[in-house]
This record gives C-alpha cells, structure tokens and sequence, in this order.
C-alpha cells in the first residue's frame, strides 16, 4: 500500500492513506537480533547435548549395541544427514568442510563418550564431561587473552559451586576407568568447540567433520571387533543420536559458537548436567533430591553473572 501510493502521481484516496500511516523511522539496536538467535541456538544445542547422553546412556547401558559401534552408527548417520542438508541448502556455495584436526576431536569424543558411559550415569558422565569441558576452555580463553570481570569470576565460581553440590555429595566415586575416558571426551569437546568459533559455514564444517571422523571409529569397531552387538533399539537409538541430537546439534552448535566468547561457550555449557539431572528424574527414574531445585538455582544464577557481566573482548580463535 505504501509503495503504491509513493508511485501515484497526482491526489487520491490511496496516496492519502499511504502518507497517514507511513511509520516513524525506528533505529533498533543491531545487537538485539544477534543476542535472540545466539540464545535460541545455544538453547537447541543444548537440549541437543542432553539427548546424546540419555541416547548413548539406555543404549549401551541395557546393552542394546556394543560402545564402538555405536559411536560408529552415530558418526555415519550424523554425516549423512548432514551432507543431505548441507547440498540440499538454498544459500551460497560451501564455504568450508572441516578439517581433519576438528574430525579427530570428534572421533575422539564419540568414541571416548561411548565407552565411558559402560560405567557411569547420566549425572556423573554430564558432571565428568563438562567440568573437563570447562578446564579446557577457559585455559584455552586465559591463553588467547580473554579476561574475567569480578562478577564473571563470582558468577562462574557461583555455578561451579552449584554443579558440584548437585552432583558430588552423597555419590559414590565413578569407576576410574569411566571417569578417565569421560574426561577425554571432555578435553576433545573443548578443543572442538574452540575451533568451531572460527568456522565461517557451520554446516559444510560440521559435515565435512563428522565424514573425517567416520573411518577413525571405524578403526576403533574393527579392533573391538570381538565385542560388537547389535540390536535393533541400540542401532535407532544410534542413528537418532547421530542424525539429529549430533548432526543437527553439533552443526547448530557451531553457529552459536559465533556469537559465543570462549567464556560464554564454557559457563553455558554448564547447564548441561543441570538439564540432564532433571531428565534423568523424570524419563530414567532415577532418584529426586531436595538438592536438586537449590544447585540448579545456584548454577543459573551463576551463569546469568557471567552472561551479563562480560569480559573485555577478545581475539577470536583460529584453526591454525
């Protein structure tokens, strides 16, 4: 309608209206639309990050298929559909497609993720895996330059603080061997989110990741060999782990990474063990504490300070 009136030439009813209601310029602050689509992302990827543990923990808990090849069922199905996304994307031309260092963290961490969940609980693997994640990447953040204000320090101490009062007091220790192989898919997480902050085509990148990182698991089942088991729950419990709580998440995770300081990245993923508790109540039965509601107060709050209380910027971080 406005246009049509700013086109007539001479008086009429149309253009009248057109200049009644043309609106009053509005500047919006260009940041806004970048901090909703970060949040939206991080909140899918996340969501993503719990599925892949609940996925990977019934599967080779009840035995259903054996760690290798689930790890190796998840990264082909990831790769496939991520490649059917990817070339079926109405947009530029890729722009990237991973490298081979970014597709041997993921190897390592779908393989070590698989194999350590043999030994432990939703819980304790999320703790293990992310406090890991979280060494990483704030080492990695104080390397590159990155400094914390007072309440990033407070806020991040805060949510540590909540994490381990949720999950440590009044568990067993994890297995040793659970624990060491979950904190090294911890440390492959970490460096493979790092080197997704400079990935300009999360999608290509992601794709050409887990395709990098299929014939190195492959390796690992063809040396389990003896041990692999298939069931068909435990191979649809892999594939939907890899072609949508993986693929999908992983590739979303990597666009969020974008908007993301190493910080931010670190202290966000924190929620994890925090969501996986609570679907560990209400979809795995298991047992509900009073600590529960209060640690997760603790490790929101904490995070909310570090989001809202931002460190001085920092250099992204490269692939070199």
């Amino acid at each position: 309608m406005i246009a049509d009136g700013a086109n007539a030439v001479g008086w009429s009813p149309r253009r009248m209206v057109a200049h009644s209601v043309a609106p009053l310029p509005v500047t919006l602050p260009p940041v806004a639309p970048t901090i909703g689509k970060a949040a939206t992302l991080t909140v899918i990827a996340l969501t993503a990050f719990v599925a892949n543990a609940l996925a990977c923990r019934v599967a080779i808990g009840a035995d259903d298929i054996d760690p290798a090849s689930f790890a190796t069922v998840r990264l082909a199905a990831g790769a496939f559909m991520l490649w059917v996304l990817a070339a079926n994307r109405r947009s530029a031309p890729r722009t990237s497609n991973g490298d081979w260092i970014g597709g041997a963290c993921l190897a390592v961490f779908a393989v070590a993720f698989a194999f350590a969940y043999r030994f432990l609980t939703v819980s304790s693997g999320a703790l293990i895996l992310f406090g890991t994640v979280q060494i990483t990447m704030l080492l990695a953040a104080r390397h590159a330059g990155e400094r914390f204000t007072t309440f990033a320090w407070i806020g991040f101490s805060l949510a540590i603080a909540g994490l381990v009062y949720l999950l440590s007091p009044g568990l067993t220790a994890p297995p040793p061997a659970g624990a060491v192989l979950m904190a090294v898919a911890g440390v492959a997480w970490g460096f493979y989110s790092l080197r997704g902050r400079a990935v300009a085509d999360p999608l290509w990148a992601s794709a050409g990741n887990f395709i990098r990182a299929l014939p190195l698991t492959l390796a690992v089942s063809l040396f389990f060999v003896w041990d692999t088991h298939l069931s068909l729950r435990g191979v649809a419990l892999a594939c939907a782990s890899g072609a949508i709580a993986s693929g999908v998440g992983f590739a979303v995770w990597y666009a969020a990474l974008r908007h993301l300081t190493a910080t931010r990245a670190a202290t966000v993923q924190l929620m994890v063990p925090v969501i996986a508790a609570v679907a560990g109540v209400l979809l795995l039965a298991e047992p509900l504490s009073w600590r529960l509601p209060l640690a997760s107060s603790a490790i929101l709050g904490g995070i909310a300070l570090v989001l809202f209380h931002r460190a001085p910027a920092t250099p992204a971080f490269t692939n070199n």
